[in-house]
């Protein structure tokens, strides 16, 4: 049977590698020949799984959202992250990685946020574990994403902002990456995505590999069968779409449907949808699917949503779309705030703008009465209020003139 997994030398099909400066060499090559002995230990996986259930709060639920499944034909269900701690599917991924840092010997963390969701969960470990945190954030996210900086704050972190660039999530990581050049002997970097250089997108996707184990225990509970006919979630990096997918990814039984930033729209230049068109270029470690320019310079990508604005994807990705296993449909701004006004009216429930590229899906796609449909929200909308309050506001007053 074919597989999309991993090969034994950190590629999915051509994509993926390590591709590092020297000065992290060591640190990459010491990495890669620990994590998979250190995640598979009995010990590791019992301290994880605890943490899991006693502080992140896990399982989380698997909702039958039946308005909105009304809406669009089909039986949908909700993998209701937004309710873990911290607010979003990153907890999954931080827990794990402290505890490989801790058994590494490492003494010092640092990380990169985009809509923050990742650093509040770094920074929460960080001071569950008693370890020193730098977050690394662009200066535009820490703007529109104000209560999320405070929070990294609150819990200890040293939030640092990057001026470089258009000052998101691209050259978050790339400060970070360099903050590892110059302490590379005991800096762990706790990268939020699918991303970088192997071993951190099998790494992460293996964390967060918690809830496609959860949707199929989950699943067969109220349906009889452990698997759904389709799976949907937002990509930026893609680390809770690799959870969605982890365990099914091999199952041809099982449709997949990604959502990627389609910003002001795919021809406007104002955009972040990388599989639909990126080109293959090497981007923050890894080879994989780029926006760049003819010379080969990273252009610079755009979304409403601070958590999708990155011009590479997780090698994963770009390999399941190239195959054809993936389907990956571009939601712009509108789109993705008219799903999240949507969810929010027929089932009382808020969502991160990440997430509500995921719920565009639906209106973009036909499906069968019998589909069994199964959507993740990868976060709460908490954190991007101010963005729905102007919304809301446009709305109205498109309304008032109207009449």
């Amino acid at each position: 049977m074919k597989t999309y997994q991993i090969d034994e030398k950190g590629y999915y099909g051509p994509y993926g590698g390590a591709y590092v400066p020297e000065i992290l060499y060591r640190c990459v090559s010491e990495l890669q020949e620990a994590y998979l002995g250190i995640l598979e230990s009995r010990t590791f996986r019992e301290e994880y799984h605890r943490l899991l259930c006693d502080y992140a709060g896990r399982p989380s639920p698997l909702y039958r959202a039946r308005r909105l499944g009304e809406r669009y034909g089909c039986t949908l269900y909700l993998k209701r992250e937004d309710l873990n701690h911290t607010g979003a599917h990153k907890i999954n991924n931080t827990l794990g990685q402290i505890l490989l840092a801790q058994r590494m010997g490492k003494r010092r963390i640092i990380a990169e946020t985009g809509a923050g969701q990742h650093g509040v969960a770094t920074a929460a470990v960080c001071a569950l574990m008693d370890m020193p945190c730098v977050v690394y954030m662009g200066q535009t996210d820490m703007e529109r994403q104000l209560p999320n900086v405070r929070k990294m704050e609150m819990l200890g972190a040293e939030v640092v902002p990057v001026t470089s660039g258009n000052m998101t999530l691209k050259d978050a990581t790339s400060e970070a990456i360099r903050d590892w050049c110059c302490h590379p002997s005991d800096t762990f970097y706790i990268i939020g995505s699918t991303v970088g250089p192997h071993p951190y997108p099998d790494l992460v996707a293996r964390l967060q590999s918690v809830i496609s184990e959860e949707i199929r225990r989950q699943i067969a509970e109220k349906e009889g069968r452990d698997w759904p006919d389709c799976l949907i979630a937002c990509v930026g990096g893609g680390s809770n779409a690799a959870g969605t997918i982890y365990h099914y990814v091999n199952d041809p039984r099982v449709r997949i449907l990604l959502a990627e930033a389609g910003g002001m729209g795919t021809d406007s230049g104002m955009s972040a949808a990388t599989i639909l068109l990126g080109r293959r270029g090497i981007i923050h470690g890894a080879h994989t699917l780029v926006m760049q320019d003819e010379d080969g310079q990273i252009e610079e990508p755009y979304s409403i949503s601070a958590g999708l604005d990155y011009p590479g994807i997780g090698p994963i990705h770009a390999w399941l779309a190239e195959e054809g296993r993936a389907t990956v449909l571009s939601v712009d701004d509108d789109e993705a705030l008219r799903a999240a006004s949507e969810l929010t009216r027929l089932e009382g429930i808020i969502p991160a703008l990440e997430s509500a590229h995921a719920l565009g899906v639906l209106a973009k796609t036909d499906f069968r009465p019998s589909d069994v449909v199964v959507l993740t929200v990868s976060g709460r909308g908490d954190k991007d209020m101010a963005t729905y309050i102007k919304y809301m506001e446009r709305m109205r007053e498109a309304a008032s003139g109207a009449c």
